[in-house]
């Protein structure tokens, strides 16, 4: 009874969900960052799908465009304002320099690889768009977001590894295979807010709150169309690894 009563908060397909809800308040917030924009609004989803902004483009500009960048599209709705990439978010190299003017990307940086990766990840972003609005999950949450076991994010690899062999746990399905296992565990990457400021320097850091339990964490900067109010993209810095680690039990 408790294991579906968590499955059902975390169901983001229910609109009624907690999850839901968080995800509803979370755009909410990124559409009001986009008040007073020029139009055309160009914006590009990191990761995104046609039925979320089918869902939710109420209160965009009326005039947005909207780009989705995926590995790969279960369909493609013809809408004249929505293209469709395939694409790695690691290398936009296919985008020039502030070709858009907003990013938004919702629980996918914990999912592009190690360190390096999300650091090449985040340094795109801050290439290719004016803004940016980037969402993930707590690490320090309690209850891990895919597996939904409390603490699983914190257990030994092998651990995790070996109970993925074994059974399903949360939305991941069961991996008999144990190299694959043991690839399905390390695929996911929780980021602190510490984390996330040293990805995205530039930016101010969202908490989301369950009491006084961080769930969420959302990096975002407004739109900067006055290239001297920002460093231009082909000026940005790297970020220094040594400054990046999730092993910091202080953050949060």
């Amino acid at each position: 009874m408790i294991a579906e009563r968590i499955f059902s908060a975390a169901d983001n397909r229910d609109p009624d969900s907690i999850a839901s809800r968080f995800r509803a308040k979370r755009f909410r917030r990124f559409a009001e960052m986009l008040r007073g924009a020029r139009e055309p609004v160009r914006i590009l989803d990191i990761g995104g799908t046609p039925a979320f902004w089918l869902r939710h483009r109420v209160g965009l500009p009326a005039r947005s465009e909207i780009t989705l960048l995926n590995r790969a599209f279960e369909d493609r709705p013809h809408l004249e304002d929505m293209r469709y990439v395939v694409g790695d978010a690691r290398k936009l190299d296919m985008f020039g320099d502030l070709e858009f003017d907003m990013c938004f990307s919702n629980s996918v940086i914990e999912h592009v690889g190690d360190a390096d990766d999300q650091m090449r990840m985040a340094s795109e972003i801050r290439r290719v768009a004016r803004g940016y609005f980037v969402q993930t999950p707590n690490k320090y949450f309690p209850m891990e977001p895919h597996f939904l076991v409390p603490g699983w994010q914190f257990a030994p690899l092998s651990l995790r590894a070996w109970l993925l062999q074994r059974r399903d746990w949360g939305w991941m399905k069961r991996v008999k295979d144990r190299e694959l296992a043991w690839k399905t565990v390390r695929s996911i990457r929780l980021l602190s807010a510490r984390d996330l400021h040293v990805l995205f320097r530039d930016a101010t850091i969202y908490r989301e709150k369950i009491g006084p339990l961080t769930k969420s964490v959302t990096a975002w900067r407004v739109i900067a169309y006055d290239q001297t109010d920002r460093a231009t993209a082909a000026s940005i810095a790297p970020v220094n690894p040594s400054r990046f680690s999730s092993n910091d039990a202080s953050a949060g």
